[in-house]
Formats: structure tokens, sequence, C-alpha cells
């Protein structure tokens, strides 16, 4: 309805287009990449009501793996948190009590898309999960699978936002 507030629940990527290329600022540098791996800022509203804490998730399901690619996993996000600055992965400026899990790249933090030369552009998938808990009983060598197995029981709602990448 026009004038009233628009409360759905929004994940947005600073500085990234939805459905549109990452620029080489926020790719991997290495295996062949040369970007600068500096971890997007991050934005949300409209959080469901019960949310007591936010996951953040950034996996490539295109990923030449069997299972995909986990970039970015944060849990304990606290509920009245609504984005994570850039350069947050290199700056250590996430929000109390939140938590970077160990990702598959073998350690906590962010680390940007490097798809396979000749690939299509892979799908790098955001998604920002509400919970119903004030934190996840882990810590950062917690694996990826074991957060999103956690996320997946405390879950009330999620929004994805979804680019692309290729070389």
């Amino acid at each position: 309805m026009p004038g009233q507030p628009d409360d759905t629940f929004k994940l947005t990527v600073t500085g990234i287009p939805e459905n549109g290329t990452i620029p080489e600022k926020y790719v991997f540098n290495d295996w062949g990449c040369t970007g600068d791996n500096i971890s997007p800022g991050l934005e949300w509203r409209g959080a469901p009501e019960g949310t007591k804490s936010f996951a953040l998730t950034l996996y490539d399901p295109d990923a030449p793996t069997g299972s995909g690619f986990w970039h970015w996993v944060i849990f304990n996000i606290p509920a009245d948190a609504t984005g994570i600055p850039e350069d947050v992965a290199n700056s250590g400026g996430l929000p109390a009590p939140a938590i970077a899990g160990r990702t598959d790249w073998g350690a906590p933090g962010y680390g940007g898309p490097v798809p396979p030369p000749g690939d299509a552009p892979h799908r790098y998938v955001f998604t920002l999960h509400a919970l119903g808990v004030e934190a996840l009983p882990l810590d950062d060598q917690a694996s990826a699978a074991m957060v999103g197995f956690m996320i997946h029981q405390n879950r009330i709602a999620s929004t994805t936002f979804t680019a692309r990448y290729g070389r």
C-alpha cells in the first residue's frame, strides 16, 4: 500500500547489484585471482518478530566440489544489528558477540569468489537467517556444516541475495 513502511525481511549487499557481477575488490587474491578479498558491506531490514539473533552465510552452489563451497559464515549477530560494515573480515568490526566461523577455506573469515577459469559465472548466495535463539552454542572452529545444522534448527526466517562472478 502506498505510504506504508516496507517491513519485508530483506538483505542488500552494498556495492554489488542483485543478480549482477561481483566487483574485483570482493574477489579472492590467490588461485589465479587478483582481487582485494574485501568482505562486502551488508544491510538488512524487516526482521521478523521473535528474532533473537542473526546468522549470515555466503555459499557458492556451483563450485566443482560435489557439495558447493562456503565462503563466509557469521553467527550470533545481535538482534538489534541492521548491517555489517565493508571489510569487517579484515578490520575485526563484527558487532559483539558475533562470531566468524570456519569456512571451506579451512579457517574463520571471509574468502571471496574464485571460480575455476572457463566455468560459467558462479552464483554466490548471501543468506541472512533470523534465529529464535540469542546464540548458537558454537565457537569459531565450528564447520560451516555444523553452523548450518544449528541455523536450520533455530531459523524463524531467511532472506537471500545472489550475485555472480566468473573468469
